[in-house]
Parts: C-alpha cells; sequence; structure tokens
C-alpha cells in the first residue's frame, strides 16, 4: 500500500514526492471498502487519498514536506503580503491576491500557497488555471484546505 501511495504521489505532484512525503515509518489506514485512505506518521496525518479521483490531499505535514523538496515557483501560487496573515489563518486566496504562479499547475490540482518570502501559509485546492489567477481581479483563485496557523 505504501508504494501505491508513493506512485499516486510522483504522477500528481512530481519525480520524488512519494519518497519525500512517505518515508518508510508511514502508516495507512483503510476505508471500509479496504481501499488506502489515510496515511499517518506517528498520529500526525500526511495525507488522505480522495475516493472520487484517487489523488492525493495534503495535510499541513505534507505540504511542508513537499515544500521542502521542490524549488520555487514548484506547486506554489504566491499570495500578496496583505493576504498571507488571513491566509495563514485558514482564508482563501482571492485572484486579485495572486503575485504568482507556477505555470504547470492546473484547476482542480493540490497546490501550496506561499507568501512573497516563500513562507508556507496553507495547502489548498486550484480553483482558477495560471493565467487565469493572474488576469482575473476577482473571485476565489484558491480554495484553502489546511493553514499554517490551524
Amino acid at each position: 500500500m505504501l508504494k501505491r501511495a508513493r506512485i499516486i504521489a510522483d504522477y500528481q505532484f512530481g519525480r520524488g514526492a512519494g519518497a519525500a512525503l512517505f518515508p518508510d515509518d508511514t502508516t495507512y489506514s483503510l476505508s471500509k471498502t479496504r481501499r488506502l485512505r489515510y496515511l499517518y506518521t506517528g498520529k500526525e496525518r500526511i495525507a488522505t487519498v480522495r475516493a472520487s479521483d484517487n489523488l492525493l490531499t495534503l495535510s499541513m505535514l505534507g505540504a511542508k514536506r513537499l515544500h521542502d523538496l521542490f524549488e520555487s515557483p514548484r506547486l506554489r501560487v504566491v499570495a500578496s503580503d496583505d493576504a498571507a496573515p488571513f491566509v495563514a489563518k485558514g482564508g482563501n486566496v482571492f485572484a486579485k491576491h495572486v503575485l504568482s504562479v507556477d505555470p504547470e499547475i492546473r484547476a482542480g490540482e493540490e497546490v501550496l500557497v506561499v507568501d512573497s518570502g516563500n513562507r508556507l501559509l496553507a495547502t489548498g485546492t486550484a480553483v482558477l488555471a495560471p493565467e487565469e489567477m493572474l488576469q482575473i481581479k476577482r473571485g476565489l483563485a484558491v480554495q484553502a484546505r489546511k493553514a499554517a496557523e490551524h
């Protein structure tokens, strides 16, 4: 099961993500239908496998591991410093507050939200494509799931 989780992570986030997210001491639990669902280090959740598409949603621990692994701008949406305190407390990122974005991400993908100093603020789902985040001045850009100060 751990091998399967690493393969999903490498597919979703890029080569090397699986090994970085899920070291050998990672434990997991299965759903009622006996499918891989939650992955942990000790008692802390790293990621959840979404039932709808079998992709991963990250906890802040998982986001931190990917943040440390990949150089900026990989997987990142950079929020303005005005919005950073709000986002760090669990707020969503609106398009007018996006300074820059990894051009490789697609709408619906799991992303890392950072401030201009590359400090991890939150993890969430990109609602817009990178070009839209930068051009549109209103509306939601990233739906935050987990925040640094939660």
